[in-house]
């Protein structure tokens, strides 16, 4: 098993903590910033990562594994790999909403893990789980690399993550580098 210290590292080995002035797929701003793909560019470290969070999941009683694109991808399918379970992927639409296409299917009462790369408000896993449910499935638990919602989000399942941290975020009008001009940059998942 991992600890904190040694996920935080191999995300500062990658280059894959970030910091600056930040603006989060939640709206928030933040000065520190979870970059997996640079963590992820590495297949050993991403099975490692994986293979770390699949021992926190293996009791959840899971058929499948679900992970909202782009961000979770990877984990997801290494998540499935290690758990020897399929993955499958929601996607956003022409809209910005996640949907589940290409003919990928979920069993009625099949229990499916949710997996992503980063928790902050967790609107992305809500609306995967969303789409679980209304297709069926029964959300057998959550499971993330980095959770730094600082335990503000609720599924009402089980939530498991490698690295569990309150990283202060601000709304915009309350941000202190927007106050201070710094320069403000999205970095995508």
């Amino acid at each position: 098993m991992l600890t904190d210290s040694e996920v935080l590292q191999i995300f500062r080995d990658t280059g894959g903590l970030l910091d600056g002035h930040f603006l989060l797929r939640s709206g928030l701003h933040s000065r520190q910033y979870f970059q997996c793909a640079l963590v992820l560019q590495y297949p050993n470290i991403a099975q490692r990562l994986c293979g770390a969070l699949a021992v926190k999941l293996k009791d959840a009683g899971a058929q499948m594994v679900i992970s909202p694109a782009l961000g979770g991808l990877f984990i997801g399918h290494e998540v499935g790999r290690a758990l020897g379970r399929r993955h499958i992927f929601v996607e956003k639409n022409a809209g910005g909403k996640l949907e589940l296409r290409r003919n990928f299917k979920i069993g009625p009462r099949e229990k499916v893990l949710v997996v992503e790369d980063v928790i902050t408000k967790g609107g992305r896993v809500q609306e995967t789980i969303d789409i679980v449910t209304r297709h069926g499935g029964e959300v057998a638990g959550v499971g993330a690399l980095v959770d730094r919602s600082g335990g503000k989000v609720d599924f009402g399942v089980r939530l498991e993550s490698l690295l569990k941290l309150r990283i202060e975020t601000f709304e915009s009008a309350d941000c202190p580098m927007c106050g201070e001009g710094v320069l403000l940059v999205k970095p995508g998942s």
